[in-house]
């Protein structure tokens, strides 16, 4: 009689064991999966940062095929696209991402910024009429005065451009983008002011020195800045005035400052030289 209760009880316990076991997989299979979304999350944000553009179009891609309702990985493949220059492909990912449930405000200005860069100014801008007003970000603002730059709605531009230079700590791109504003209008005296201001928060950018150049010389102040610039910065900017000046018709002026760019440059400045000699001849 004892056999049968020996047996029935091995047999609980069987089950017992067999029912640990597999709950002490599950939490193993769930521990995983935890250590494979953290791993995952760590590699998108390198990808999306310091990683090669088209290496990271080629991830985002392949992770958001194998997980197609995942709307965080087609964020990510709509940025590595912009990054790696191609705005109409990444235009057409974010359309897709603003047609998610999940969708945000910042998703669609991301669309907007796609869609600029693509050169599709009204349809940016129908998308930024669709964020609200409470939406109050650098990124909407910057885009808003570009789009407002476009319409040349110049009042509109400068306002925008004031509010989204106040909502970020590195203000340096738009107020060099503020300051093209101001030179295409012809205020160069606004313009060299918003260049001098956007060096002041980031003093390596070449293109806003390049600008300042440009607008001095507008104003004809054929003298070189007191920024902080390597040799070949000095006689790449020296060249850019003799350009505006000749431009001008301060042509003996452009002469001067050319030969200074070949003499100033650590590297023989083949550019330079060429327009040196034509005009001379």
């Amino acid at each position: 009689m004892r056999r049968p209760i020996v047996v029935a009880l091995c047999l609980s316990g069987a089950v017992a064991l067999s029912a640990c076991q597999r709950s002490a997989d599950a939490e193993v299979q769930r521990a995983l999966k935890d250590v494979n979304v953290i791993d995952e999350s760590n590699l998108s944000d390198i990808m999306l940062t310091v990683g090669d553009p088209d290496e990271a179009v080629s991830y985002f891609q392949r992770t958001a095929e194998q997980n197609p309702d995942r709307i965080d990985l087609k964020r990510g493949l709509g940025k590595s696209l912009v990054r790696a220059g191609r705005p109409t492909e990444a235009a057409a990912v974010w359309r897709s991402v603003v047609a998610h449930p999940q969708v945000t405000h910042e998703d669609r200005v991301l669309l907007a910024d796609a869609l600029i860069r693509a050169n599709e100014w009204p349809a940016a801008e129908a998308e930024l009429n669709k964020v609200p007003p409470t939406h109050e970000t650098y990124e909407r603002y910057r885009l808003e005065a570009m789009v407002a730059d476009s319409k040349k709605n110049w009042k509109k531009a400068d306002s925008f451009y004031e509010i989204a230079a106040g909502l970020t700590t590195k203000p340096s791109g738009v107020l060099n983008n503020w300051g093209f504003s101001k030179l295409t209008r012809g205020d160069a005296a606004g313009a060299e002011r918003l260049f001098v201001q956007a060096l002041t928060f980031d003093p390596t950018m070449f293109t806003t020195k390049n600008n300042l150049v440009l607008a001095r010389g507008a104003q004809r102040k054929y003298e070189l800045p007191v920024v902080k610039m390597s040799q070949s910065e000095k006689a790449e900017l020296l060249y850019t005035m003799a350009l505006t000046a000749i431009k001008q018709g301060d042509v003996s002026t452009g002469k001067q400052l050319l030969r200074e760019a070949v003499d100033t440059h650590p590297q023989h400045f083949e550019t330079a030289a060429r327009a040196l000699a034509a005009l001379e001849a």
